[in-house]
Parts: C-alpha cells; structure tokens; sequence
C-alpha cells in the first residue's frame, strides 16, 4: 500500500501544477500553491527579517531605496503593477538584496559598497523584482513539491522491494542528485532570466541599463572565490557581463524613450 499512497500523492501533486511562460519566453511549471499563498510566504518572511535585523536609521539611503523602488514599480505590467510594493533597508554588511512575492523588498547596507550611484541600486532592486514578476518563487517551490513527492514514490518502491534501509538511502541519495544537479542548474536559469527582465525594467523606468554593467563589474572585483560552475546558483561573472553589456546597448531606445517622456528619476 506505501507505494500506491505515494504514487496517488506525486500524481495529485502534478494535477495541482500547470504550465506558464516566464517573460523571456521559457515554459514553467508552477501552481502548487496558490499566488495567495505565497504573498503571504513572502509577508512572513519579511516580518521575520524585520524582526531579527536591525533596521538602517539612515534617512538618506531609506529615501534613496525608496525613489528607486517607486520609479521601478511605476512601470511595472499586470497585475504587479496592482502590487503595493515595500521596503525596508537593513543594518547588514553582506552586500545583497532581494525581492519576495506579495512585493516585500528587502536591502542590506553592504550593497552600497557595490552599488554607487542610482543607476547600480536600480540593477540590484530591478534584477531582484524580476524575479518575482517571473514567478521564479512558484516555480522553485513547485518544483520542490515535485521532487519531495517523486523521491517519496522513489523510497516506498525500494522499500517495498529491499526494506528500510534502502528506502532511507534511496532519499538521501536522491536529495543529494536533486540539490546538486535539477534544482541548482534551474536557479542559474532563472538569475540570468532575471538579468534581462531587470534590465530591460530599469531602462523602461529612466535609469541607465550600463549601471548593470557597472554593478556587475563592482562584484566581481568584490567577491571572492567562487564555487565550481556547475554547483553555483549564479551565472559565470564573465559570461555574465559579457551578455549585461550587449543588452544595454539593445535597450539605449527603451530608456531614450523613457526620457523623452519625462521617466528620469533623480534617486541621489
């Protein structure tokens, strides 16, 4: 009975999914919570930040994110553009940002070391909501009920045949496959597929897509080693740049175009 249950489970799982197309055109598998769910996910996780981090006091940089994050969301399609999105700016030296789903931004101070000027800060903040706006939330999570529920149906099956023992490896070995090689490779998809739609976000909004470019460059002298390439959950920094730069090139119409209809956001 152990592996029918749990074949009725990974079937029930993959009924509650459905197929959808990211922004930049790649099919996604995503709906195993509802968008409900995880705004609330996403109100959860802010609040614990909120609550365990101290909050920057610095007017200055609170205002900077602020007109930032406004130009952003001003130009934002359906229905994120219904989104009331908020900030908070953390006292934290680790040079990192992020974006949740039910529009929770979140920017630790050490990202200034990198991001000097708005332009950068809105790299950072565009990349960030982007993927929220391409649902890379619900994908990861579906894909992780996916995997939770293939490897029960994997466990049961060689326990019914060879016992627990084999059950109990069968996961572990399973989770380790899936970490290192499905779920990972599918993260450094999704930071690159980020990239273009942050890119593209901030030249629609009046700042300069070469503050990516900028950016980019800014980390990669500031970080240090990197994992091996096929277990990192970022794109290489210098394949990276390379595809940063000849975007920006491509986007000097969108943001010309902002401009010319008065999107040139004065941030700091």
């Amino acid at each position: 009975m152990k592996p029918l249950a749990a074949g009725i489970a990974f079937t029930l799982s993959l009924v509650a999914c459905v197929t959808t197309t990211s922004p930049t055109g790649r099919t996604q598998y995503v709906g195993a919570v509802s968008q409900a769910e995880l705004d609330q996910m996403g109100l959860q996780a802010f609040s614990q930040a909120k609550a365990e981090t101290p909050l920057s006091k610095d007017a200055r940089l609170n205002a900077t994110v602020g007109c930032v994050v406004h130009a952003l969301a001003a130009q934002l399609p359906p229905p994120w553009n219904a989104v009331r999105w908020d900030y908070a700016v953390f006292q934290k030296d680790e040079a990192n940002a992020w974006a949740l789903p039910g529009g929770k931004i979140g920017v630790y101070t050490g990202i200034f070391r990198v991001a000097k000027d708005q332009d950068q800060l809105a790299a950072v903040l565009a990349h960030e909501i982007g993927h929220v706006i391409s649902r890379h939330h619900d994908e990861r999570v579906t894909r992780q009920v996916l995997a939770q529920a293939g490897l029960g149906v994997a466990g049961a099956l060689a326990g019914s045949r060879y016992g627990d023992a084999a059950q109990q490896t069968t996961g572990q070995l399973g989770g380790a496959v899936l970490e290192g090689v499905f779920l990972l490779p599918n993260s450094r998809v999704q930071e690159s597929e980020a990239d273009v739609v942050g890119q593209a976000l901030m030249a629609k909004a009046g700042f300069d897509p070469e503050g990516a470019v900028a950016l980019w460059r800014n980390m990669a002298s500031a970080g240090g080693a990197r994992p091996p390439r096929w277990l990192s959950t970022h794109p290489d920094p210098e394949s990276r740049l390379r595809e940063l730069e000849a975007r920006a090139a491509g986007l000097v119409p969108t943001l010309q175009a902002a401009r010319a209809q008065g999107r040139s956001p004065h941030c700091s």
